[in-house]
């Protein structure tokens, strides 16, 4: 591991004080796929992303990643001394439980165990994801998120997971990015890579339903143990403003349909009118009874914001002229998330028992140009955007939205699935041969800035 030295006199942006609540957390993602590697070791089944990857081989692939799962205490050791305060990481169900239902792998649960030991006795709080993308191979192989059953067996694996870690994990999410899910499995980009289209609602639906199974599950044991578990689900969210006046409509529409129908059943109990009528043509059943499920209350919702999208009257995306973008062609426009979050809180903020909770920035990042040089990585294209995004978080708390912490996307440069090595959202490098951590520029600011804020 490499620390470089970094000046915060000398800084190319502020390190300062923000105006954050004194609880605010400081911490930074990953997620069990992108960095773990051993995806044959001590036992681990196989994901969807094995057979995605077999399927095209020219692709690079999770078979070592960052290699994360064999140097977790080095790791960790690196977490601690760039002041991070938690650290949220999601947990590989085939390594859990290899066929996704029955026999549970001691060994994966082990690395988990030792994993929540280590981060807690470096006085940084785990912030744990029972889902990031990597379903088993046996279940796709019954409908994968097709199917009611495998939502039944996700709670199952809940149950397992708690069991060993409620004890010591404070902090529980579902699922990461809904949304992202669904495109796996009406395009191509994302395992398992159906193209089916007709497919987004059904998946959609049967997902909040998994959730829900989850929560409920979650909150039983919590109940049983006394543990007092906070319990919420992370949403990726992509504003869609309007290109003119005339588009306010078309942009409203979009965020329904595309984002918003998830908040819309988790906090409203009830989807907007889009989805119902896509519902219909697509010959998807919703009941009361899982809209029941899905509108249990939860204790925080995860946010992760990359870019917004601007929408014109027709309802397509546009791309903003001269606008500022990142290596994945996402726009960087900061104030979008302000007005996002303001707007969030405008609707769904007083709904009674199933309000929307406090809210943590779960993931915030750019892929963007590193330049590797002997002393050190310097990007400070990524160091402006960070800055950037966590002030405009600050004006959202301002304007009163309940917000309680903020994620780094991510902890290290890791694998961007189908898209390889190639897009780098680290705030430390990873050296592709020798697999040697080096802090990068911004990671040496956000840790200053973390000392700044930390009372």
């Amino acid at each position: 591991m490499k620390f470089p030295k970094f000046s915060a006199t000398k800084s190319p942006v502020p390190v300062r004080r923000f105006a954050f609540g004194r609880d605010f957390v400081w911490g930074a993602s990953t997620s069990a796929y992108q960095i773990e590697g051993a995806t044959a070791q001590d036992g681990r089944g196989r994901s969807i992303w094995e057979d995605y990857f077999a399927k095209r081989p020219h692709l690079d692939n999770g078979e070592v990643a960052c290699d994360h799962y064999n140097r977790m205490v080095e790791d960790v050791a690196m977490m601690k001394k760039m002041g991070l305060k938690a650290y949220r990481f999601s947990v590989s169900w085939p390594r859990v439980i290899p066929d996704g239902k029955g026999a549970v792998n001691q060994a994966g649960l082990d690395f988990y165990s030792r994993l929540v030991d280590e981060l807690l006795a470096n006085g940084i709080e785990p912030y744990l994801t029972l889902y990031h993308w990597d379903l088993p191979a046996a279940m796709e192989a019954i409908g994968g998120w097709q199917s009611r059953e495998v939502a039944q067996h996700f709670a199952d694996y809940a149950r397992v997971v708690v069991d060993r870690l409620g004890d010591r994990v404070k902090k529980w999410c579902t699922f990461n990015e809904l949304e992202v899910i669904v495109a796996g499995y009406i395009g191509d980009g994302l395992a398992p890579g159906l193209s089916d289209y007709k497919l987004r609602v059904k998946v959609g639906h049967n997902l909040l339903v998994a959730h829900g199974l989850a929560l409920k599950a979650l909150r039983e044991w919590d109940s049983q143990h006394d543990a007092g578990l906070d319990l919420g689900i992370v949403l990726n969210l992509v504003p869609a403003e309007p290109a003119t006046k005339s588009a306010t409509t078309a942009a409203r529409r979009h965020w329904q349909r595309f984002y918003s129908w998830y908040m819309d059943g988790l906090f409203k109990g009830r989807y907007p009118d889009v989805v119902l009528q896509e519902a219909a043509k697509t010959g998807v059943v919703i009941t009361a009874e899982d809209m029941e499920l899905i509108n249990q209350p939860i204790d925080y919702l995860g946010v992760n914001w990359y870019l917004r999208q601007v929408v014109n009257r027709r309802g397509r995306v546009i791309r903003v002229p001269a606008a500022q973008e990142t290596l994945m062609g996402w726009e960087m426009h900061a104030p979008a998330l302000t007005r996002m979050l303001v707007m969030m809180q405008a609707e769904y903020g007083a709904l009674g028992a199933t309000s929307m909770p406090p809210i943590y920035i779960t993931e915030n990042g750019a892929a963007l140009e590193d330049k590797v040089s002997p002393d050190g990585v310097h990007d400070v294209g990524r160091m402006t955007y960070t800055y950037d995004h966590i002030s405009a978080l600050e004006m959202a708390y301002l304007a009163g939205v309940d917000i309680r912490g903020y994620f780094a996307w991510s902890l290290m440069d890791n694998l961007e699935w189908s898209l390889g090595y190639t897009k780098t959202f680290g705030i430390v490098h990873v050296d592709r041969q020798t697999l040697e951590r080096t802090v990068k520029d911004t990671g040496l600011w956000y840790a200053a800035t973390i000392r700044k804020n930390v009372r």
